[in-house]
Formats: C-alpha cells, sequence, structure tokens
C-alpha cells in the first residue's frame, strides 16, 4: 500500500514539473523555432526586433519559420515586450527580453528603429557586434539606437548620426545611417534590380522579381568596403506594373561590406533598406534575405538553385503606420 502510495505521489509530481515546465517555456518573452531537416542544422540565428512603422513583428517571426522548416537553422525571435502586460509593443522602446541568447549565436537579424536599451541589454548587441560574427540589418536598422534621455549612457555613441561614432551604430557598422525617404513614402515602391557586376554572386541565385511597397531610401556614400548589390528603381506608383520615376536615379537597396569591431575580427554584414512587412509577399525579397544568411554565415557553397522560400502557415501582417500593431499578442502566440 506505502509503495503505491508513494507511486501515485511520484507521478502527481512529475506531471505537475511537466505542466509547470511547458507553462514557464509558454511564458518566455520570445520565441524559438527549432529547425527542422536542411543545410542550416546546428546554426542558430537571432532576430531583434522591435521597430515602431514597419512590422517587423510580423516579418522577422515569419521569416524565421522559413528559415527554420525549409532550410533547417534553429531561429529565435527577440521583440519589444511591454514590461507590465508580457505582450509585444514596438512602441517600447527600452526593452528587449533575451538578447542573452547572442552570446552562442551564429547569426544576428537587426530589424530596430530608435531603440534606447538599456546598458545590460545593449552590451549583448554591442558584444555580438565586436565579436566577428555575422549581422543582417533590415530597413530601419539604419537608426537602430537614438539616445535621447541616458546621453550619458556608455552605448549613446550607436545613436543614429553621432559623431562620437560617425553616424553611429548604422553608418558605421551596416554602412548607412538614415538620410531621408527618396522614393515618396507610400506613394512610391521599390523595384530590385541586381547592381552591375553582380549577377553571378550567391546571393542573387535563383532571385527574380524582387518588388516591394517599401520606398527607396536616400543615403549620402556607403561606408567603409560595401558594395551595392541591389538596386531600388523608385515606381511611380504603388503597383509593381507602375513605370519607373524618370526623374530618380538608382539607389542601392541592398549591400555587402564587413565590419570589424574591438575584437579585431571581420564580420560579414548584409544590410537591406527594404523591409516594410508587405515587400515578404515578394518571392524575390524573400528568396534574397534567405540566401543572404547563408552568404553571411559562409554557406554560400550550400544555397539551393533556387531556395525554398514558400511561407509557412499564414502570413498576415498589419499595415503599416506608428502604433498600428497588433494589440494583446505574446511572443507565444507566433509558436508554430
Amino acid at each position: 500500500m506505502f509503495v503505491r502510495s508513494s507511486m501515485s505521489w511520484t507521478l502527481i509530481i512529475l506531471w505537475l514539473s511537466c505542466l509547470l515546465g511547458n507553462q514557464a517555456r509558454a511564458d518566455n518573452p520570445w520565441v524559438v523555432f527549432e529547425g527542422k531537416d536542411g543545410p542550416g542544422g546546428g546554426r542558430h540565428i537571432v532576430f531583434v526586433t522591435g521597430d515602431e512603422e514597419y512590422r517587423s513583428e510580423d516579418s522577422m517571426p515569419q521569416l524565421a519559420k522559413i528559415l527554420a522548416v525549409h532550410h533547417g537553422f534553429k531561429c529565435t525571435v527577440l521583440f519589444a515586450v511591454n514590461k507590465e502586460t508580457g505582450q509585444i509593443d514596438p512602441l517600447t522602446v527600452d526593452n528587449i527580453p533575451g538578447l542573452e541568447a547572442l552570446g552562442t549565436a551564429d547569426m544576428m537579424v537587426l530589424f530596430l528603429r530608435f531603440r534606447e536599451l538599456p546598458d545590460e541589454q545593449m552590451k549583448q548587441i554591442v558584444d555580438y557586434t565586436d565579436s566577428g560574427r555575422p549581422i543582417m540589418g533590415l530597413r530601419t536598422s539604419t537608426h537602430a539606437f537614438y539616445y535621447r534621455k541616458h546621453k550619458d549612457s556608455p552605448y549613446a555613441k550607436y545613436s543614429f548620426r553621432d559623431n562620437r561614432f560617425k553616424g553611429g551604430y548604422g553608418r558605421q557598422v551596416l554602412g548607412e545611417t538614415w538620410i531621408n525617404h527618396y522614393g515618396h513614402h507610400q506613394k512610391e515602391s521599390t523595384r530590385g534590380l541586381v547592381a552591375q557586376g553582380m549577377k553571378n554572386h550567391p546571393i542573387v541565385k535563383g532571385v527574380e522579381d524582387i518588388w516591394g511597397e517599401s520606398d527607396v531610401y536616400g543615403i549620402t556614400t556607403l561606408s567603409g568596403d560595401s558594395k551595392p548589390l541591389i538596386m531600388g528603381q523608385v515606381l511611380a506608383g504603388m503597383d509593381p506594373k507602375d513605370e519607373p520615376n524618370p526623374d530618380k536615379k538608382l539607389v542601392p537597396v541592398a549591400w555587402l561590406k564587413t565590419y570589424t569591431g574591438t575584437q579585431g575580427k571581420p564580420s560579414r554584414v548584409f544590410a537591406a533598406t527594404m523591409g516594410h512587412a508587405f515587400d515578404l509577399n515578394s518571392e524575390g525579397f524573400r528568396r534574397l534575405l534567405v540566401n543572404g544568411c547563408y552568404w553571411c554565415m559562409g554557406m554560400e557553397d550550400k544555397i539551393p538553385t533556387k531556395s525554398k522560400v514558400d511561407f509557412v502557415g499564414r502570413y498576415d501582417p498589419n499595415r503599416i503606420g506608428y502604433g498600428g500593431y497588433k494589440k494583446g499578442l505574446k511572443p507565444a502566440d507566433h509558436k508554430l
């Protein structure tokens, strides 16, 4: 009788432990997509999101799912999270939990805008940046950080256009900071064309028909050893069949460079100023990003003839706009 009772209690304790463990995982303020079969097995990509306008909180989980399900990469997506509700809140500019994952990541994908993170969080991003590991920066990551309240922070120099770091994180690390909207915002869309001399680059393998609702961002000159990969053609409207605006020249919208931080190891960097959530509806743009991840990690020899980029599940982002994100969602709501 005693033995049977002990066994019962043991089973109850094990059941409670599993239940509580599952609940703890469900409550994590980030989401992890374990890689399935594919060349990416054993590699870990960490997505760091937080922008008020372009719905990176919708697009980056979808890109992570594509990389995990179709290519085998383990992908962790971090979000701007409201400290009180635990909900995804891009307007919370000072909290991205889970950045410790960068400590062992093989690649970092940034989609940020005007963040002012506490020192202990920002340190994780800077330590990764200086480590020599690869980086992809999308759209508003050219102006990822903006320290207004804590200008005495040792990380305030990473603010966009900061003179102490000659243009901040965007220009120094990614190749350019925020300049302006060259294409008319939400009135002129972008056709992506492979830059001269880059048609045989592995990132554009199988890439066709890049188009997006993003307007072309203005640039000055790209910094360092940047090489344009995709040129942005400004279209005269928001339909892919619209004619180019004849008064606006081609401007780089994706480029490659290296960045060498304090550890003296050069990182491969892929930067793109496209990234409107609806740009992901373009198969060509999705394939460009997937191939870019392979290249960043030195896996260009494993890029398929035509990378599989089918959506995983439903992709239904909100329209862009300040504060227009889906309310009430927690990171766990993005789980497969």
